[in-house]
Parts: structure tokens; C-alpha cells; sequence
């Protein structure tokens, strides 16, 4: 009777999901579909191939080995320092004070530039010969300090995980905020009155109540981190010797360069499939802590 009644509404979801379906579901069996054959992606003849695609990647491809490794090191790196700093800065600003909210809107600025200008801007900042960066060592006397930042490949993953953990810091703060403004203050006060210290009120008051905000912040970290294809591109195209080749980057060189839509499409799947596993542990992990608190 209800869905007679209200029927009508159910229309209201159609844009929505014919979006959905258009721009997610469909692109994601294509390329499911794709992975098994050798298309690329300039005709329409292609054969299946299987699970050879697969095979090459698992066994043969040091490239891809080597890009998934430093998807890898970037991740860990901007999820344990963006989450640290953020988690940090919001426990400072969270009274809505004039000085703190000003701080809020500094700290998210970057957030709203292009990834593209971010990326210029960092390279200059890192150039080895006119560099911010470089300069300003240099005229401390720690010259030994000075490198090639972009150009050693030791750490030219390290020097755009930074640029990365500063691009959306700020965009983190406010989750954390919110989330630390939705905490009752009365815990606090009788965590005060109990005799527990700032550090114990930390631990058994505002880490508990602040689980949820945290997962979302780790989550979404943790997939930017592996999106972050146009921050790295603009920077370095992958490299020096694939240094900073991570799986996005490498699918598109895979795709537009090789012309291996095939191969890219595999390359694609298992992305994705190790976001979401990494996602899901990640999730896991937050919630098995959450009730042992």
C-alpha cells in the first residue's frame, strides 16, 4: 500500500541511478570483460586471451611489481603523517574562536587549488638549481641537506607523499573537528573529575568517541592516496626509472602510451581490488578497536 502511496518518489532515484550505472557499474564490467582479451582499444577486433593478462602481470611484470611498491610506500606514508598532523592540528582547533576558524580556512586552502597547480608549484619548490627548498638549506649552511628531490630515486616517492600530505591536510581537520565538536562535554568533566589525565582523557574519552570520524579520514586517505595520478604526473611522469610510477599512473601509460587496453583493463581490476581489501582490513581493524575500548 506504502508503495502505491508513494510510488512517485521512487522516479526522484532515476537520474541518480542511471548516472550511477552509466559511470560506475557499466565502466567497471567493461573493463572486467576486457581484462580477458587483448583489445587495444583503437579497433574492434580483439581475441580472448583468458587469464594470460593476469599471469604476465603476476609473473613477468617487474614494472608493475615496482609500481604497486611505491603505491605502497606512498600510501602508509600519507596515511600515518595526514592522519597524525590532522588529528594533531583539530585537537588545537576545535573551539570555534575567531584565530581558529581563520586557521581552518588557511589550512584548507590547498585543498581547493588543482592538483595541477600544486604540482608545479612543489616542482619549483623541489627544482635542484633555483628550488625554494634548496635555497633556503643552503643559507642555513646545511648544504649536505640539499638533493635532487624530484630526480633521486631514493626519494622522489617521499618528496610527493609530502606534497600530498600538505595538498589535504586541511580537508582532514575539518572532518576531525566535526567529529571532536559532536563529543558530549560532559565526558570530559567527568573524566576530570575522576583524575584522569589530558593523556587518559585522550585515550578512553576522545579516541573512543572519535572512531568514526577517524575511519572515514584513514579510508579516505588511503584511497587518494592511490588516485593521487595527476599530482604525480604533473610532477614526474613516474619517474626517474619508474621511482614514482605508482598503479594509476602506470594503467594510463599502459593504456594510452602502449595502446594495451587489454592489459591495462587487468592492471585496473586488480587496482581495485586492492583498495578495496585494503579499505575492508583498514575498516576492520578501526572496528575490532572501537569495541575493545
Amino acid at each position: 500500500m506504502k508503495f502505491k502511496q508513494y510510488k512517485a518518489l521512487y522516479f526522484f532515484i532515476l537520474p541518480g541511478l542511471a548516472l550511477y550505472l552509466t559511470f560506475f557499474v557499466y565502466p567497471t564490467f567493461s573493463a572486467l570483460f576486457y581484462s580477458f582479451t587483448n583489445w587495444d582499444g583503437l579497433t574492434a577486433d580483439y581475441d580472448f586471451v583468458g587469464l594470460e593478462n593476469y599471469v604476465n602481470i603476476f609473473t613477468n611484470d617487474s614494472i608493475f611489481a615496482k609500481a604497486f611498491g611505491n603505491n605502497l610506500k606512498f600510501m602508509l606514508f600519507v596515511v600515518i603523517f595526514q592522519t597524525l598532523f590532522s588529528l594533531i592540528f583539530s585537537l588545537y582547533l576545535v573551539r570555534n574562536t575567531k584565530t581558529n576558524v581563520f586557521l581552518r580556512a588557511l589550512f584548507f586552502f590547498p585543498t581547493i587549488l588543482s592538483s595541477v597547480s600544486v604540482a608545479f608549484i612543489w616542482a619549483f619548490v623541489y627544482d635542484p638549481n633555483l628550488g625554494i627548498l634548496n635555497t633556503v638549506l643552503e643559507r642555513a649552511n646545511l648544504n649536505f641537506l640539499s638533493q635532487n628531490w624530484l630526480g633521486n630515486e631514493d626519494l622522489a616517492i617521499y618528496s610527493i607523499a609530502v606534497v600530498q600530505v600538505w595538498f589535504h591536510t586541511g580537508q582532514m581537520i575539518i572532518l576531525f573537528v566535526a567529529g571532536l565538536q559532536n563529543i558530549p562535554a560532559d565526558l570530559f568533566e567527568v573524566a576530570k573529575i575522576e583524575g584522569a589525565s589530558r593523556w587518559q582523557r585522550f585515550r578512553f574519552v576522545t579516541w573512543p568517541m572519535l572512531a568514526p570520524a577517524a575511519t572515514i579520514v584513514i579510508a579516505y586517505t588511503t584511497i587518494q592516496s592511490f588516485k593521487a595520478f595527476d599530482l604525480i604526473y604533473a610532477m614526474t611522469r613516474g619517474g626517474p626509472n619508474y621511482a614514482t610510477e605508482i598503479l594509476a599512473t602506470l594503467i594510463y601509460s599502459t593504456a594510452f602510451k602502449g595502446f594495451q587496453f587489454g592489459y591495462a583493463s587487468a592492471e585496473s581490476v586488480i587496482f581495485m581490488m586492492v583498495v578495496a581489501i585494503i579499505t575492508y582490513l583498514q575498516f576492520r581493524a578501526l572496528r575490532a578497536n572501537r569495541i575493545n575500548e
